[in-house]
Protein backbone atom coordinates (compact mmCIF):
# COMPACT_ATOMS: atom_id res chain seq x y z
CA UNK A 1 0.00 0.00 0.00
CA UNK A 2 2.97 2.52 1.06
CA UNK A 3 4.23 1.62 -2.90
CA UNK A 4 1.05 2.89 -4.30
CA UNK A 5 0.43 5.71 -2.33
CA UNK A 6 3.60 7.09 -3.39
CA UNK A 7 2.95 6.39 -6.82
CA UNK A 8 0.26 8.25 -6.50
CA UNK A 9 1.43 10.89 -4.62
CA UNK A 10 4.03 11.57 -7.43
CA UNK A 11 1.45 11.56 -9.95
CA UNK A 12 -0.61 14.35 -8.75
CA UNK A 13 2.10 16.45 -8.15
CA UNK A 14 3.55 16.08 -11.74
CA UNK A 15 0.23 17.22 -12.58
CA UNK A 16 -0.05 20.23 -10.64
CA UNK A 17 3.01 21.12 -12.31
CA UNK A 18 2.13 20.64 -15.89
CA UNK A 19 0.69 23.98 -17.95
CA UNK A 20 -2.17 23.83 -19.99
CA UNK A 21 -1.36 24.02 -24.14
CA UNK A 22 -1.55 27.98 -25.26
CA UNK A 23 -4.17 28.77 -26.83
CA UNK A 24 -3.46 28.71 -30.91
CA UNK A 25 -2.69 32.66 -32.83
CA UNK A 26 -5.67 34.31 -34.67
CA UNK A 27 -6.19 33.81 -37.78
CA UNK A 28 -4.57 35.73 -40.46
CA UNK A 29 -6.69 37.27 -42.80
CA UNK A 30 -6.59 40.20 -45.35
CA UNK A 31 -8.55 43.60 -45.37
CA UNK A 32 -9.26 46.60 -47.51
CA UNK A 33 -11.46 49.34 -47.55
CA UNK A 34 -14.14 49.75 -50.06
CA UNK A 35 -13.32 51.59 -53.33
CA UNK A 36 -15.44 54.98 -53.46
CA UNK A 37 -15.94 56.44 -57.02
CA UNK A 38 -18.69 57.87 -59.53
CA UNK A 39 -19.77 55.47 -61.66
CA UNK A 40 -22.72 54.39 -64.09
CA UNK A 41 -23.96 51.04 -64.30
CA UNK A 42 -25.24 49.20 -67.15
CA UNK A 43 -27.53 47.07 -68.49
CA UNK A 44 -26.86 44.32 -70.98
CA UNK A 45 -28.89 42.86 -73.57
CA UNK A 46 -28.83 40.36 -76.44
CA UNK A 47 -29.47 42.22 -79.71
CA UNK A 48 -29.83 41.37 -83.35
CA UNK A 49 -27.81 43.18 -86.09
CA UNK A 50 -30.00 44.19 -89.13
CA UNK A 51 -29.35 46.20 -91.97
CA UNK A 52 -30.28 50.09 -92.24
CA UNK A 53 -31.46 49.34 -96.05
CA UNK A 54 -32.53 46.09 -97.49
CA UNK A 55 -33.74 46.16 -100.79
CA UNK A 56 -35.08 43.74 -103.04
CA UNK A 57 -33.82 44.34 -106.63
CA UNK A 58 -36.68 43.16 -109.18
CA UNK A 59 -36.47 44.67 -112.83
CA UNK A 60 -39.24 47.66 -113.78
CA UNK A 61 -39.20 46.06 -117.61
CA UNK A 62 -40.05 42.38 -119.21
CA UNK A 63 -37.49 41.30 -121.38
CA UNK A 64 -34.48 38.76 -121.81
CA UNK A 65 -31.38 38.98 -119.36
CA UNK A 66 -28.63 40.10 -121.50
CA UNK A 67 -25.47 39.96 -118.88
CA UNK A 68 -24.79 40.57 -115.19
CA UNK A 69 -22.35 43.10 -114.08
CA UNK A 70 -21.62 42.09 -110.87
CA UNK A 71 -20.10 39.07 -108.75
CA UNK A 72 -21.97 37.06 -106.23
CA UNK A 73 -21.49 38.94 -102.65
CA UNK A 74 -19.36 41.97 -103.81
CA UNK A 75 -19.74 45.61 -102.02
CA UNK A 76 -21.36 47.86 -104.75
CA UNK A 77 -22.29 51.50 -104.60
CA UNK A 78 -25.38 52.85 -105.23
CA UNK A 79 -26.39 53.66 -109.29
CA UNK A 80 -23.37 50.69 -109.54
CA UNK A 81 -25.08 48.83 -112.82
CA UNK A 82 -25.98 45.11 -111.89
CA UNK A 83 -28.31 43.47 -114.76
CA UNK A 84 -28.85 44.55 -118.23
CA UNK A 85 -31.80 43.48 -120.26
CA UNK A 86 -32.18 43.05 -123.94
CA UNK A 87 -32.51 46.91 -124.69
CA UNK A 88 -33.80 46.41 -128.39
CA UNK A 89 -37.40 46.50 -128.46
CA UNK A 90 -37.87 49.48 -125.91
CA UNK A 91 -35.16 51.28 -128.64
CA UNK A 92 -37.86 50.44 -131.14
CA UNK A 93 -40.84 51.54 -129.16
CA UNK A 94 -38.81 55.04 -128.07
CA UNK A 95 -38.01 55.74 -132.06
CA UNK A 96 -41.42 55.27 -132.98
CA UNK A 97 -42.56 57.24 -129.97
CA UNK A 98 -40.64 60.21 -131.30
CA UNK A 99 -41.53 59.96 -134.56
CA UNK A 100 -45.07 60.02 -133.23
CA UNK A 101 -44.30 63.53 -131.46
CA UNK A 102 -42.88 65.14 -134.65
CA UNK A 103 -46.40 64.11 -136.32
CA UNK A 104 -48.29 65.62 -133.47
CA UNK A 105 -46.47 68.70 -133.42
CA UNK A 106 -46.70 68.86 -137.53
CA UNK A 107 -50.15 68.78 -136.95
CA UNK A 108 -49.92 71.11 -134.08
CA UNK A 109 -48.33 74.04 -136.45
CA UNK A 110 -50.73 73.31 -139.27
CA UNK A 111 -53.81 73.47 -136.36
CA UNK A 112 -52.41 77.00 -135.42
CA UNK A 113 -51.88 78.44 -138.62
CA UNK A 114 -55.47 77.34 -139.55
CA UNK A 115 -56.95 78.92 -136.39
CA UNK A 116 -54.66 82.69 -136.94
CA UNK A 117 -56.18 82.50 -140.29
CA UNK A 118 -59.97 82.40 -139.13
CA UNK A 119 -59.49 84.59 -137.00
CA UNK A 120 -59.12 87.26 -139.79
CA UNK A 121 -61.46 85.65 -141.71
CA UNK A 122 -63.98 86.22 -139.26
CA UNK A 123 -63.33 90.06 -138.75
CA UNK A 124 -63.71 90.38 -142.32
CA UNK A 125 -67.07 88.08 -141.77
CA UNK A 126 -65.60 85.71 -144.76
CA UNK A 127 -66.55 82.64 -142.37
CA UNK A 128 -68.92 82.01 -139.70
CA UNK A 129 -68.67 81.80 -136.17
CA UNK A 130 -69.23 78.54 -136.34
CA UNK A 131 -66.33 77.57 -138.81
CA UNK A 132 -64.16 79.76 -136.56
CA UNK A 133 -64.69 77.69 -133.38
CA UNK A 134 -64.49 74.20 -135.26
CA UNK A 135 -60.97 75.50 -136.09
CA UNK A 136 -60.06 76.06 -132.66
CA UNK A 137 -61.48 73.21 -131.25
CA UNK A 138 -59.33 71.10 -133.81
CA UNK A 139 -56.36 73.58 -132.64
CA UNK A 140 -56.45 72.54 -129.00
CA UNK A 141 -56.96 68.76 -130.25
CA UNK A 142 -53.74 69.29 -131.94
CA UNK A 143 -52.10 70.72 -128.34
CA UNK A 144 -53.58 67.55 -126.81
CA UNK A 145 -52.20 65.15 -129.00
CA UNK A 146 -48.51 66.56 -128.56
CA UNK A 147 -48.84 66.33 -124.98
CA UNK A 148 -49.69 62.77 -125.07
CA UNK A 149 -47.41 62.21 -127.90
CA UNK A 150 -44.98 63.61 -125.46
CA UNK A 151 -45.87 62.06 -122.24
CA UNK A 152 -45.60 58.52 -124.40
CA UNK A 153 -41.82 59.66 -125.51
CA UNK A 154 -40.93 59.94 -121.84
CA UNK A 155 -41.98 56.57 -121.05
CA UNK A 156 -40.44 55.17 -123.87
CA UNK A 157 -37.21 56.95 -122.56
CA UNK A 158 -37.96 55.56 -119.02
CA UNK A 159 -38.54 51.80 -120.44
CA UNK A 160 -35.19 52.28 -122.31
CA UNK A 161 -33.39 53.16 -119.30
CA UNK A 162 -35.12 50.23 -116.71
CA UNK A 163 -33.11 48.03 -119.48
CA UNK A 164 -30.25 48.84 -116.90
CA UNK A 165 -31.13 47.90 -113.53
CA UNK A 166 -28.73 49.62 -111.24
CA UNK A 167 -28.13 49.30 -107.65
CA UNK A 168 -30.58 51.45 -105.44
CA UNK A 169 -28.20 51.39 -102.41
CA UNK A 170 -24.62 50.70 -101.43
CA UNK A 171 -23.73 47.90 -99.57
CA UNK A 172 -22.99 44.26 -100.11
CA UNK A 173 -25.30 42.15 -103.12
CA UNK A 174 -25.91 38.89 -102.65
CA UNK A 175 -25.97 36.34 -105.32
CA UNK A 176 -27.89 36.23 -108.97
CA UNK A 177 -31.05 34.50 -108.49
CA UNK A 178 -31.18 34.31 -112.22
CA UNK A 179 -28.57 33.58 -115.35
CA UNK A 180 -28.58 35.37 -118.33
CA UNK A 181 -30.72 34.11 -121.05
CA UNK A 182 -33.77 33.70 -118.67
CA UNK A 183 -36.99 35.96 -119.66
CA UNK A 184 -37.56 38.00 -116.63
CA UNK A 185 -41.14 40.05 -115.75
CA UNK A 186 -41.31 43.18 -114.52
CA UNK A 187 -43.79 45.01 -113.20
CA UNK A 188 -44.78 47.02 -109.68
CA UNK A 189 -44.30 45.31 -106.16
CA UNK A 190 -43.48 41.74 -105.97
CA UNK A 191 -44.69 41.04 -109.55
CA UNK A 192 -41.14 41.69 -110.94
CA UNK A 193 -38.72 38.83 -110.64
CA UNK A 194 -36.58 38.88 -107.97
CA UNK A 195 -32.88 39.30 -109.32
CA UNK A 196 -30.96 39.52 -106.24
CA UNK A 197 -30.78 41.47 -102.82
CA UNK A 198 -28.48 44.50 -101.21
CA UNK A 199 -27.91 45.09 -97.65
CA UNK A 200 -26.73 48.01 -96.75
CA UNK A 201 -23.46 47.55 -93.80
CA UNK A 202 -22.34 51.33 -92.89
CA UNK A 203 -24.26 52.21 -90.64
CA UNK A 204 -26.11 49.12 -89.12
CA UNK A 205 -28.56 48.62 -86.93
CA UNK A 206 -28.83 47.14 -83.29
CA UNK A 207 -32.38 45.79 -82.02
CA UNK A 208 -33.07 43.95 -78.60
CA UNK A 209 -35.83 43.52 -75.78
CA UNK A 210 -36.18 44.83 -72.78
CA UNK A 211 -38.67 43.85 -70.09
CA UNK A 212 -41.48 45.88 -68.48
CA UNK A 213 -38.80 46.09 -65.11
CA UNK A 214 -36.16 47.54 -67.08
CA UNK A 215 -38.83 50.16 -69.13
CA UNK A 216 -40.25 51.17 -65.71
CA UNK A 217 -36.79 51.86 -64.07
CA UNK A 218 -35.53 53.82 -67.20
CA UNK A 219 -39.14 56.26 -66.81
CA UNK A 220 -38.47 56.89 -63.64
CA UNK A 221 -34.80 57.73 -63.70
CA UNK A 222 -35.94 60.35 -66.75
CA UNK A 223 -38.94 61.26 -64.52
CA UNK A 224 -36.01 62.28 -62.21
CA UNK A 225 -33.37 63.60 -64.10
CA UNK A 226 -30.99 60.88 -63.05
CA UNK A 227 -30.80 59.74 -67.15
CA UNK A 228 -32.51 60.65 -70.12
CA UNK A 229 -34.96 59.01 -71.97
CA UNK A 230 -33.75 56.81 -75.01
CA UNK A 231 -36.69 58.79 -77.20
CA UNK A 232 -35.52 61.98 -76.52
CA UNK A 233 -31.69 61.53 -75.94
CA UNK A 234 -29.54 59.34 -77.65
CA UNK A 235 -27.73 57.43 -75.06
CA UNK A 236 -24.48 55.81 -75.53
CA UNK A 237 -24.39 52.23 -75.95
CA UNK A 238 -21.83 49.54 -76.62
CA UNK A 239 -21.94 46.53 -78.37
CA UNK A 240 -19.47 43.28 -78.30
CA UNK A 241 -20.15 40.26 -80.60
CA UNK A 242 -20.22 36.42 -79.73
CA UNK A 243 -16.22 36.15 -79.70
CA UNK A 244 -15.01 39.24 -78.24
CA UNK A 245 -14.35 40.11 -74.43
CA UNK A 246 -14.65 43.88 -74.21
CA UNK A 247 -17.67 46.26 -76.05
CA UNK A 248 -15.52 48.02 -78.22
CA UNK A 249 -18.15 48.47 -80.96
CA UNK A 250 -19.41 52.36 -79.71
CA UNK A 251 -23.11 53.58 -81.06
CA UNK A 252 -25.73 55.51 -79.50
CA UNK A 253 -29.57 54.49 -78.96
CA UNK A 254 -32.13 55.41 -82.10
CA UNK A 255 -35.43 54.52 -81.05
CA UNK A 256 -37.37 52.97 -78.73
CA UNK A 257 -40.89 51.45 -79.93
CA UNK A 258 -44.36 53.05 -78.73
CA UNK A 259 -46.00 49.93 -76.87
CA UNK A 260 -45.13 46.80 -74.88
CA UNK A 261 -45.66 43.58 -76.78
CA UNK A 262 -48.76 41.90 -74.97
CA UNK A 263 -47.43 38.46 -75.72
CA UNK A 264 -43.97 38.82 -74.42
CA UNK A 265 -44.04 41.89 -71.97
CA UNK A 266 -41.15 43.29 -73.35
CA UNK A 267 -40.80 46.52 -75.47
CA UNK A 268 -38.02 46.73 -78.46
CA UNK A 269 -34.99 49.20 -78.80
CA UNK A 270 -32.71 50.07 -81.67
CA UNK A 271 -29.35 51.52 -81.58
CA UNK A 272 -27.14 52.85 -84.24
CA UNK A 273 -23.72 51.84 -84.58
CA UNK A 274 -20.88 52.94 -87.68
CA UNK A 275 -19.50 49.84 -88.92
CA UNK A 276 -16.44 51.49 -90.91
CA UNK A 277 -14.53 48.40 -90.52
CA UNK A 278 -18.06 46.19 -92.12
CA UNK A 279 -17.13 43.78 -88.93
CA UNK A 280 -20.86 43.83 -88.16
CA UNK A 281 -22.98 41.64 -90.28
CA UNK A 282 -26.74 41.77 -90.55
CA UNK A 283 -28.06 38.93 -88.73
CA UNK A 284 -25.46 38.23 -86.52
CA UNK A 285 -26.46 38.37 -82.47
CA UNK A 286 -24.64 40.58 -80.35
CA UNK A 287 -24.00 41.65 -76.67
CA UNK A 288 -25.34 45.40 -75.96
CA UNK A 289 -24.85 47.49 -72.61
CA UNK A 290 -27.10 50.29 -72.58
CA UNK A 291 -26.42 53.06 -69.24
CA UNK A 292 -28.78 51.40 -66.26
CA UNK A 293 -28.68 54.92 -63.94
CA UNK A 294 -26.98 58.07 -63.82
CA UNK A 295 -23.84 58.87 -62.42
CA UNK A 296 -23.58 58.61 -58.60
CA UNK A 297 -20.98 57.51 -55.83
CA UNK A 298 -20.82 54.20 -55.06
CA UNK A 299 -18.96 51.63 -52.91
CA UNK A 300 -17.23 48.64 -54.49
CA UNK A 301 -15.76 46.02 -53.08
CA UNK A 302 -13.65 42.89 -54.91
CA UNK A 303 -16.21 39.69 -55.48
CA UNK A 304 -13.83 37.32 -53.57
CA UNK A 305 -14.67 39.76 -50.65
CA UNK A 306 -18.22 38.62 -50.45
CA UNK A 307 -19.91 35.44 -49.22
CA UNK A 308 -22.78 33.29 -49.86
CA UNK A 309 -25.36 32.33 -47.00
CA UNK A 310 -28.39 30.61 -49.09
CA UNK A 311 -30.46 32.85 -50.74
CA UNK A 312 -28.24 36.17 -49.25
CA UNK A 313 -24.74 38.09 -49.64
CA UNK A 314 -22.64 38.56 -46.72
CA UNK A 315 -18.92 40.17 -45.64
CA UNK A 316 -16.94 40.60 -42.49
CA UNK A 317 -16.26 43.38 -40.96
CA UNK A 318 -13.13 43.83 -38.67
CA UNK A 319 -13.98 45.89 -35.96
CA UNK A 320 -11.78 47.85 -33.61
CA UNK A 321 -10.88 45.39 -31.47
CA UNK A 322 -9.70 43.21 -34.43
CA UNK A 323 -12.76 40.95 -33.96
CA UNK A 324 -15.31 39.54 -37.24
CA UNK A 325 -18.49 41.10 -37.59
CA UNK A 326 -20.85 39.27 -40.27
CA UNK A 327 -22.59 41.92 -42.21
CA UNK A 328 -25.23 41.40 -44.67
CA UNK A 329 -25.21 43.53 -47.90
CA UNK A 330 -27.14 44.14 -51.26
CA UNK A 331 -24.85 44.16 -54.41
CA UNK A 332 -25.31 45.49 -57.88
CA UNK A 333 -23.41 44.70 -60.99
CA UNK A 334 -19.80 44.43 -61.48
CA UNK A 335 -17.99 47.75 -62.52
CA UNK A 336 -14.48 47.78 -63.47
CA UNK A 337 -14.05 44.21 -62.22
CA UNK A 338 -15.18 45.87 -58.50
CA UNK A 339 -18.81 44.80 -57.51
CA UNK A 340 -21.20 47.61 -56.17
CA UNK A 341 -22.42 47.73 -52.64
CA UNK A 342 -26.09 48.83 -52.32
CA UNK A 343 -25.95 48.40 -48.47
CA UNK A 344 -23.97 47.21 -45.45
CA UNK A 345 -20.63 48.76 -45.87
CA UNK A 346 -19.50 52.22 -45.12
CA UNK A 347 -16.40 53.39 -47.22
CA UNK A 348 -14.24 53.66 -43.13
CA UNK A 349 -14.89 50.37 -42.64
CA UNK A 350 -12.21 47.40 -43.23
CA UNK A 351 -13.59 44.16 -45.26
CA UNK A 352 -12.10 40.63 -45.08
CA UNK A 353 -11.05 40.03 -48.65
CA UNK A 354 -8.22 37.03 -47.93
CA UNK A 355 -9.40 34.12 -44.99
CA UNK A 356 -12.94 34.24 -45.53
CA UNK A 357 -12.71 30.40 -44.81
CA UNK A 358 -11.40 30.76 -41.79
CA UNK A 359 -13.28 33.79 -40.25
CA UNK A 360 -16.02 33.55 -38.08
CA UNK A 361 -18.94 36.03 -36.37
CA UNK A 362 -17.09 37.87 -33.28
CA UNK A 363 -13.78 35.82 -33.50
CA UNK A 364 -10.16 37.85 -33.21
CA UNK A 365 -8.71 38.27 -36.49
CA UNK A 366 -4.87 39.23 -37.43
CA UNK A 367 -5.83 41.98 -39.75
CA UNK A 368 -3.30 42.22 -42.15
CA UNK A 369 -3.72 45.75 -44.79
Amino acid sequence: MSRCAALAAVLVVAACRSSPPPAPPPPKVKVVQPVVKEITEWDEYTARLDAVESVEVRPRVSGYLQSIHFQDGALVKKGDLLFRIDPRPYDAAFHRAEADLELAKSRQALAKKNFARAADLLKSHAISQEESDIRESNLRQAEASVEEAQAAVDAARLDVEFTRVSAPVAGRVGRKLVTEGNLINGGVGTQGTLLTTIVSLDPIYAYFEADEGSLLKYSRLAATGQRPSSRDYKNPVHVALADEEDFPHEGAMDFVDNQVDRGTGTIVGRALLPNPDLSLIPGLFARLRLPGSGQYQAILLPDEAIGSDQSQKFVYVVDGDSKAQYRTVKIGPLVDGLRVIREGVTPEEWVVVAGLQRTRPGFQVDAQR
